[in-house]
């Protein structure tokens, strides 16, 4: 038994746009992540030393690295939606 797709797919307008944002947030959190690695190869006593609430700055920096990606993929999630919305409603 066969059945048709969930959603019909047809052309996304937004796409340059959102591939504009993704390039920007990469580099972004490229230049957060070498902050973290210049830090590491070049001060790596510094990351020992205690930022916040007893714990160190690897810690801090790292937990802080996790926490970045997931609230950007958030942004990015809300932008291409309104995007999507905007730049394909245009169209029709």
């Amino acid at each position: 038994m066969l059945h048709k797709p969930a959603v019909e797919l047809g052309q996304d307008l937004s796409i340059p746009k959102k591939a504009r944002l993704g390039v920007i947030f990469f580099w972004i959190y490229l230049l957060i992540y070498a902050g973290f690695v210049a830090i590491g190869a070049l001060m790596p006593g510094a990351l020992e030393g205690r930022v916040f609430s007893n714990l160190n700055l690897a810690v801090v920096y790292g937990m802080g690295l996790i926490i970045l990606a997931a609230i950007m993929g958030l942004f990015y999630n809300h932008f291409c939606t309104k995007f999507e919305k905007q730049m394909n409603r245009e169209e029709k």
